[in-house]
This record gives C-alpha cells, structure tokens and sequence, in this order.
C-alpha cells in the first residue's frame, strides 16, 4: 500500500497473499486434486491406495478418510475437503469418499461458472437451493426400514462392506456378525432406537482365516489368568468386578518399623498375609468364582486365589471393565468391603484361550448383554487392518439404519433421480441461480460415472442407459459393477441408509460454498526449526567454555 510516495507495509515480511480470481482458482485446485486422489477407491471395483508413512510403517486401504487422514495435507483449502471425510466418518461411518468427490465436483462446475462471470454468491446461494430440493427429494424417496427386519439389515452390512477387505465369500458371514452385533445392544429410550458403539468390541487377532471371525456374546479381555495354579475354564461363572489392589497398602508418607525381636518380624509377616487372606475370602463369601480386577494382585493373593479356584484377572482396562458390568449384569465394587451377592455378575462361560503367543480370556454365553464382542481373525496385519475399517463402516451404517428406520438405493440411483429432480426444478427458480442448480445436477452425476469408470465400463453408455430407464419410471435403476448392467438395484439388494446420503449432500455444499466464498488468502511466513550442528548436541569441555 502506498500513501504518497511512501509505502506502508501491513504484513509481515515473508507473508504471501493471493486475491480474487488467482486465490478461488488454486483452491478449487487444490479441491480436485485431493477429491481426485480418492476417485479411482469407490464402489466395489474401486482400487486400493498404499501409503507409507515417514517411518517406514505401510497402510493398504480404499478408505477414504483412512486415506486423507494418513497423507500429511499441506494446502488449506485441501485440509477443508479432508474434514469432510471427517465429518462423513464421525456420523455416518461411510460415504467418505462420496462426499470427497461430490465436493470436488461441485467446485469443479462452480469453477466453470466463474470463469462465466457468475458471481461467487450467486452460485453459493444456487447451491444451497439445489442442496435444499435434493434433501427434500432424497427424503421423500426413501423407504421404510423394520427393526426386526434383520435380512434387509444384513444387505444394508454387505453393500457397505462389498469395496472393503471383507469382500468376498466371507461378506455374508460378516454382515451376518454384524447385524447380531448392533441388534445385541440396541435400546429403546423414549420410543427411539439409540445403539452405543462403544458397547461393541472389536479384538484383532492375526492368523487363521477371515471366516474364523465369530461374535462373542460377552467381553474378550486382552489377559491371561495371573497364576497357572487356577481353573483355565469355568462354567456358570459368577463374576465380581473390582476396582482396589489385592496388595497391601503402602503409606502415603515415608515410614520406618524398627524391631527388636526375630517373633516381630514374624507377626509382621503373618498379619500380611492375613490381610490378603481376608480380602480373599470376602471375594470368596461374595459366591465368585471368577474375579477381573483393574488394580493389582499381590503374589500371595494369587496364591490364596489358586487355592480357592478362583479364576483372576488383573489390571483390566475402565472401559472393559464398563463393557464387562453391561455385559455380566454385575456391578464395580469400588471397594473390597462393598462387595456382596448383589453385585455379582453371571456368564455361562469363561475360558482362556491361546492364539500364537497370546492368551485372552473370553467371557462369554452372557444372559441378554448389552455389551457384546467381535473377534477379528485374518492372515496378516494389513488385511485384519483394512477388515476392521469395514467391520466399522458396516457396523456404523447398520447402527445409522436402525436408529433412522430408513433407507436408500445404492449403486448410482438416488444420484442420478436426484439429478433429475434438479434439472426440471431449475427454470422454476428465477435468475442466474438456476446455472449454480443445473450445475448441482450435472455435479451428482458424479457418483455414477466413477463407478462405471472404476468397474472398467463406459460412462457415457451408461449414463445414457440410467436417465432413459428413470425417464420411463424405474427410479431404483443402477449400475451392477459385476455384470457391466444397468439393473433393479432394489431387487440386487444395493441399500445403504437415508442418513448417508443426505450428510454427502450437506456436508459436500457447505464445504463447497465456504470454499468458493474465500477471496483472499493470506499465508504467513512458516518458520523452521534451525538445523542441529554437526555431531549432535555438544558434549564434554567444561561449562566455563561457553
């Protein structure tokens, strides 16, 4: 800036700033770059992605939000579209690449209209129009969902989990696994079906195949029993779950006995292992027969323990612990003198089982729990890894299905009948909105062609294909990736919940529209850490040397 001839310097030196056109332009950019980067990973024909971090360690997935999450993101604009797939993830579990690529095109058409000379706020309140009358549409199109409907549930499981690891003869062994899963822990609660995750465990355990993947209708905790003295099994198990040590108290401050006589040390020692005795025997009266405890366990009280048949666990995890009490009925005895029958839990089962080296102890055949366990079985680490980012998704997307009671068409359908609905409301709406909603239209499309590009078919037959089959009133038409098709994607039992869609329409206009309103961007100077010298850190000389 220049007052005179004097000029008058705002920024720091170092800082960039880009304005106007240049800064609209690079982050629409950036945009398609990062929605680009995940296109080839959706549907079911969709590639994976291997990304290595800077420590060597390798992630193999075709998940978009594992994929954004694990790529170190440098431009801002790109970091948006990144907390998009977030954003999908947290609430939804899946669609996180739909809404990546729904974003990017968005932009990529709102892009286009500039260059037109549309301006930035006509085409955002286009959008948010567009966005509006898809929501409303997708909503009234979508179709009722039973609770007790479990087959519908389970293809609801297997369309989410048909692009991930799980995919394959096994998908319906998992999708089975699942529906039992979030069916075990849903509550109603003021008429409302509400599922808490977090009563869902997920243990990995490498080796074996993934068809060795079972439901544990309990807890699996990551421990072994604490002494080999103990039952490795016991049947119609009694549980008790304490929060205290098993181990004497030591005191708070510094403390010294002094002993005069050899006898004392003796009573010392004895009244010891009475107080252990009797923290055992009061776990004993209570009727357990099976103890987790979160605190330790004194090498004399396993001993005790052993001798009374007392199967023991120490040092379990709050959160298992938690699952533990909703899946066993019982209750956490935060006290040793608190403990009693009431607070007794039951299982039909616990047993200590071994997997290579490990050893874990499955509470299992619980009465009615509300807290139930998957085990993850695959042959190396990245396949159980990826095999767990779907179980996740196809757990979330079941969970989102039954607390909604709705569902949608999968494989292109809703997007292409949304697009539809788009092209015919447009001229009703005045003004150059209507470009911004023709846009919105063509941006849907988009879904469709990368599956159709991604299963190696032709995008423009097929595209061709679906809008004459909805022109004539078959609103459920789709592509089937497996047989290059455009099919009755009800009938194939491609359906994934109601909520999926209407977050990527959402999420991919608000992060759309916040991009397209930045007209300046200004970066300052990011500073370096100055480089170590040579040899590491300095050592020997005396400290009068500096």
């Amino acid at each position: 800036m220049m007052l005179g001839n004097q000029p008058i310097i705002i920024l720091k030196e170092g800082t960039t700033r880009e304005k106007g056109k240049g800064a609209r332009s690079n982050n629409v950019m950036a945009a398609l770059a990062i929605s680009n980067a995940v296109k080839s990973t959706l549907g079911p024909r969709g590639m994976d992605k291997m990304l290595v971090d800077s420590m060597g360690d390798v992630v193999v997935t075709n998940d978009g939000a594992t994929i954004l999450k694990e790529i170190d993101i440098e431009h801002p604009a790109a970091k948006m579209i990144a907390e998009v797939a977030k954003s999908q993830d947290e609430e939804c579990g899946d669609g996180t690449t739909t809404a990546v690529i729904l974003t990017g095109e968005l932009l990529k058409y709102a892009g286009e209209l500039l260059e037109q000379n549309v301006h930035p706020t006509v085409i955002t309140r286009g959008f948010k129009l567009a966005s509006e009358k898809a929501t409303d549409v997708l909503a009234h199109s979508a179709i009722p969902l039973k609770k007790d409907d479990k087959q519908t549930l389970r293809n609801i499981a297997m369309t989410s989990m048909s692009s991930k690891g799980g995919a394959g003869p096994e998908k319906e062994l998992l999708a089975t696994i699942v529906v039992d899963a979030v069916t075990s822990v849903v509550e109603e609660i003021n008429g409302k079906n509400i599922v808490d995750m977090d009563n869902i465990q997920i243990q990995k355990q490498k080796g074996g195949s993934i068809g060795e993947t079972e439901i544990v209708k309990g807890i699996i905790l990551d421990k072994e029993r604490v002494h080999e003295g103990m039952p490795k099994r016991v049947t119609n198990a009694r549980i008790a779950l304490v929060n205290a040590a098993f181990e004497i108290q030591k005191t708070e401050v510094d403390a010294r006995i002094q002993i005069n006589d050899p006898t004392q040390l003796q009573a010392f020692l004895d009244e010891e292992e009475n107080m252990l005795k009797k923290m055992v025997e009061k776990v004993k009266n209570s009727g357990a027969n099976v103890l987790v405890c979160q605190k330790g366990i004194d090498d004399l009280a396993q001993h005790f323990l052993s001798k009374a048949g007392i199967y023991a666990v120490r040092r379990a995890k709050q959160s298992d612990m938690e699952k533990l009490a909703k899946a066993t009925g019982a209750k956490i005895a935060a006290n040793l003198e608190d403990l009693n029958k009431s607070d007794i839990g039951f299982a039909g089962l616990v047993e200590e089982k071994k997997f290579g080296d490990d050893k874990l102890t499955f509470i299992m055949d619980c009465k009615n729990p509300k807290a139930v366990s998957i085990l993850l079985r695959g042959g190396t680490e990245h396949v159980i890894d990826e095999l767990e980012r779907g179980l996740y998704d196809s757990l979330y997307v079941v969970k989102v299905a039954l607390e909604d009671g709705k569902m949608t068409i999968g494989g292109g359908a809703a997007a292409v009948e949304l697009s539809m609905a788009l092209r015919d409301y447009a001229p009703t709406i005045g003004g150059r909105e209507q470009m911004a909603i023709e846009a919105f239209a063509h941006a849907l499309e988009v879904v469709p062609r990368t599956l159709s590009e991604n299963a190696g078919l032709d995008p423009i037959n097929m595209m061709i294909e679906m809008r004459r089959l909805h022109k004539k009133g078959n609103k459920y038409a789709g592509i089937n990736v497996y047989n290059g098709k455009v099919e009755d994607m009800l009938k194939n039992n491609v359906i994934e919940p109601l909520r999926l869609g209407l977050h990527e329409i959402q999420t991919a206009t608000e992060a759309a529209t916040m991009i397209l309103r930045i007209d300046d961007v200004i970066a300052s100077k990011t500073t370096k850490s100055p480089p170590m010298p040579h040899g590491g850190m300095g050592g020997g000389g005396d400290f009068d040397d500096y």
